[in-house]
C-alpha cells in the first residue's frame, strides 16, 4: 500500500511538470540512443547498446515511481488548517532555548524539502519534534547531535 503524501499546489504542479518531461523528453532521447547504438552493429558485443537499454530501464521505473507518487499526492487546503498548532505547510519561527538563536522553516512533503529555501519534510527529526505544538510551548528535540530544546515563537502560513 502506498503512503498517501501532501502537497502544497506549487510543489504538485512541479511533480506533475517532473513526470510529464520524464514521459516525453527524456523517453525520446534515450529511444534515439538505442536506436543509435542498434545501427552500429552487432547488439551481443554492442556496450553501448546495453548501456542505453540499461538506462532505458531504470528510467522507466522512475517514471511508475512518481507515477505512483502522484497517484497517491493529496493538495492541502490550507484554508481549513488550525493555525494555532503546528501542521504541515506551516512556516514556524523557532528559537533555540539555549543558544538563542532564532531560525524559521517551513514543514512540507520529502520531495519538496529544501533547505536553501527552509523547507524541511515532515518526517525530519527537527520537524517531528514541531508537529502539534502551540506558539510558547517548548519541543525537546533529538538530532545526532544530542537534545536540542526549541521554543515555538511564531505559527504562519
Amino acid at each position: 500500500m502506498a503512503e498517501v503524501s501532501y502537497y502544497t499546489k506549487e510543489g504538485l504542479e512541479k511533480l506533475k511538470e517532473e513526470l510529464q518531461y520524464l514521459k516525453t523528453t527524456v523517453r525520446s532521447d534515450i529511444s534515439k540512443q538505442i536506436a543509435e547504438a542498434r545501427d552500429k552493429g552487432d547488439l551481443s558485443e554492442n556496450a553501448e547498446y546495453d548501456a542505453a537499454k540499461e538506462a532505458q530501464g531504470l528510467h522507466e521505473a522512475r517514471i511508475s515511481q512518481m507515477s505512483e507518487v502522484l497517484a497517491n499526492a493529496r493538495l492541502l487546503d490550507e484554508s481549513k488548517l488550525d493555525m494555532s498548532k503546528v501542521l504541515a505547510l506551516s512556516i514556524v519561527k523557532i528559537k533555540n532555548v539555549k543558544s538563542g538563536a532564532t531560525m524559521s522553516y517551513q514543514l512540507v512533503s520529502e520531495s519538496e524539502a529544501d533547505m536553501k529555501t527552509g523547507k524541511i519534510s515532515v518526517t525530519s527529526p527537527i520537524a517531528k519534534g514541531l508537529l502539534g505544538k502551540s506558539v510558547g510551548e517548548i519541543a525537546e528535540i533529538t538530532v545526532p547531535a544530542g537534545k536540542i530544546e526549541f521554543e515555538i515563537m511564531e505559527i504562519s502560513r
